[in-house]
């Protein structure tokens, strides 16, 4: 059942273009970036990492409506749950699909970005090592957002609300990473971890609120 809802939800993501949106948001921000500070290769190269992290998370965010409330909204929730589905695979699941439809291609797009911020090949290296560890977590922290704000008036502003502050650790200690700094991509692969762990049922706990359970 997880591996036909992953499925479903990478399709879903693709072809309603939902994938797409989030990576076109992050170039646009990468684009635009460099005519707010100016053409200063040194400086663009220096505060580009940070750009970069800071442009992902907010790409990371533009879905989230659309994660769970659709299934909630469509009684597929309460068939799952009928089934003996347990909330906390679905949430699993829906953790997977997201990061499959956002993480490769936010990858490539950041090869993009580097070229746009004159960014350098080694520190291009690391930013993506950083953003390989880091985006699990925050496709782990949209999917519990998703769950929470479910069926809330004004979801993606509360959505908002309620992922940028969590998603601080991820955004620190990713662009602390890419100095070379081996303490903070481990302190961002432990957040990542717990992010993985935990999200699956904080978003399970929202959901059965959500069905009435």
């Amino acid at each position: 059942m997880i591996l036909d809802l992953v499925l479903r939800d990478v399709r879903r993501a693709w072809s309603g273009g939902g994938a797409i949106f989030p990576i076109a948001f992050f170039l646009l921000a990468c684009i635009l970036f460099p005519f707010a500070i100016g053409p200063d290769r040194a400086l663009l190269a220096r505060v580009g990492g940070g750009v970069i992290w800071a442009a992902a998370l907010l790409a990371a965010l533009l879905p989230v409506e659309r994660l769970v409330a659709p299934d909630a909204d469509a009684g597929v929730l309460d068939q799952i749950a009928v089934r003996g589905g347990s909330m906390a695979e679905v949430a699993a699941a829906k953790i997977v699909a997201h990061w499959l439809s956002f993480g490769p291609p936010l990858l490539l797009a950041t090869v993009i970005a580097a070229g746009l911020l004159g960014i350098t090949a080694a520190t291009l290296a690391r930013i993506e090592i950083g953003l390989l560890i880091g985006t699990p977590g925050l496709a782990a922290l949209a999917v519990a957002t998703s769950a929470l704000v479910a069926g809330l008036r004004g979801a993606g502003a509360v959505a908002g609300l309620v992922m940028l502050p969590l998603a601080v650790p991820l955004l620190i200690f990713g662009a602390g990473s890419i100095d070379g700094g081996q303490g903070a991509l481990k302190l961002l692969g432990a957040v990542t971890l717990l992010l993985l762990v935990g999200a699956p049922f904080v978003a399970a706990a929202a959901m059965r609120v959500a069905r009435g359970d």
